[in-house]
């Protein structure tokens, strides 16, 4: 029997599992993948962004869902612990643009095998290609249930006073993030909110995308509107697709998305230029025409866009491409500004759960104490990670929400 088990070797699983062995608690952690810390190896393409060096604030602020819900665990577990607590096991880290906190190696690898040795030193028990089939549970009718450990796949069982459920959501179900733990908490008589793919790319119907595949652009504004309300707007990169696009702005932008917004017209707007204000991006294109009077407008824009991007901004402008700059007339011209200042790109839906950085929706807060992330209806039965319907911007925000949400439980056990 142990005094707690920790259902999931993620993030979430892993720092909490640290935090009750390290104060001295037997401490059993099962996952069922043949080895700890799967999705966070791939996090961060790889480099794994720990944290966002910023402000409990600032973390709320990025908060999705749920944002109050959070504001006890981030204020006790900060980003500043989150770095204090890895540098104390050896890894060396490092602040990039945005605060994005990455190891110094720029190897995912490396906080684990660092979390991975901190739980062995501290004796705690790991079982690995172990899958927990349920939660045993016990209570007479009418009194609050509680906790008794977790049944294993061929029959057996572990014991325990108090069980973690730290099994993570739905989205990179290739690492076994196959929303297990929902099923827990719907068997625990809690409330599961609907999931839905979320920091995923979008698809597309447009033509023109496909013709722009593989493009990155850098710098450049968007906004996400649905029937003429803007849903999002931000500004970074982006990258054009076989299906649609991609890029840290765009995944960004999904989180604003619910799935019945497909039932209205989603349009992306980027602004090609958008550090360039209308009045001096009008006198640069003046100066371009002028510069390429004797050329024809389809070769005069090697200065504005891309190669790629130019043969369709051409067809997208409805200027003759064998016109001679020095024949654009000024409408024709102020038409064009206005197409690098918007361009459109139709959005048709979401990528799947299988592309997506993190999950919408989980197990209800209500159903969750906030300061201790226990659950309200079942004694020792805990929640943390992104089993919890709570979610967050890209840049070191959602895993945050897993050292955190771990923390707080590992305080309120020990």
């Amino acid at each position: 029997m142990s005094d707690v088990i920790v259902v999931g070797g993620g993030a979430s699983g892993m720092m909490c599992a640290l935090l009750l062995a390290g104060k001295g608690l037997k401490v059993t952690l099962v996952e069922k993948n043949e080895k700890l810390g799967k999705k966070l190896f791939i996090t961060g393409k790889g480099r794994c962004n720990l944290t966002n060096l910023s402000g409990p604030e600032e973390h709320l602020n990025a908060i999705q869902s749920n944002r109050k819900f959070m504001y006890s665990a981030l204020y006790s577990f900060t980003a500043y612990d989150t770095v204090d607590l890895f540098d104390s096991l050896g890894l060396k880290t490092k602040v990039e643009r945005g605060n994005r906190v990455f190891p110094v190696s720029d190897h995912s690898s490396d906080v684990i095998k660092s979390l991975e040795k901190a739980l062995k030193d501290k004796k705690a028990e790991i079982l690995l290609n172990t899958k927990v089939t349920g939660l045993m549970i016990s209570g007479k009718e009418g009194e609050k249930s509680s906790i008794k450990g977790v049944l294993l796949s061929g029959g057996k069982k572990l014991l325990a006073g108090k069980v973690i459920v730290a099994t993570g959501g739905r989205s990179y179900s290739t690492t076994g993030s196959t929303g297990d733990g929902y099923g827990f908490a719907a068997s625990a008589g809690m409330e599961v909110t609907p999931q839905s793919p979320s920091l995923v790319p979008f698809n597309s119907p447009d033509e023109d995308v496909k013709k722009l595949q593989g493009l990155s652009l850098k710098n450049v504004g968007i906004k996400l509107s649905s029937e003429k309300k803007v849903l999002y707007s931000d500004f970074g990169e982006m990258l054009f697709t076989h299906f649609g696009v991609s890029g840290p702005v765009i995944l960004s932008a999904s989180t604003a998305v619910k799935p019945d917004f497909f039932s209205k017209e989603l349009t992306l707007h980027i602004d090609l230029k958008s550090a360039v204000p209308e009045e001096e991006l009008d006198r640069r294109l003046i100066r371009v025409f002028e510069e390429n009077r004797l050329k024809e407008f389809k070769n005069s824009l090697s200065s504005l866009f891309p190669a790629k991007l130019i043969p369709v901004m051409v067809s997208r402008s409805g200027i003759d491409p064998y016109r001679k700059c020095a024949e654009i007339s000024r409408e024709e011209r102020r038409s064009f500004l206005s197409l690098i200042k918007d361009f459109s790109v139709r959005i048709s839906g979401l990528r799947g759960f299988d592309e997506a950085v993190i999950t919408k929706g989980g197990v209800s807060v209500k159903e969750i104490d906030p300061g201790s992330m226990g659950s309200k209806k079942v004694s020792g039965l805990y929640f943390i990670g992104e089993v919890l319907d709570i979610d967050s911007f890209t840049g070191g925000f959602n895993l945050q929400l897993a050292w955190s949400t771990a923390a707080a439980a590992a305080a309120h056990i020990i």
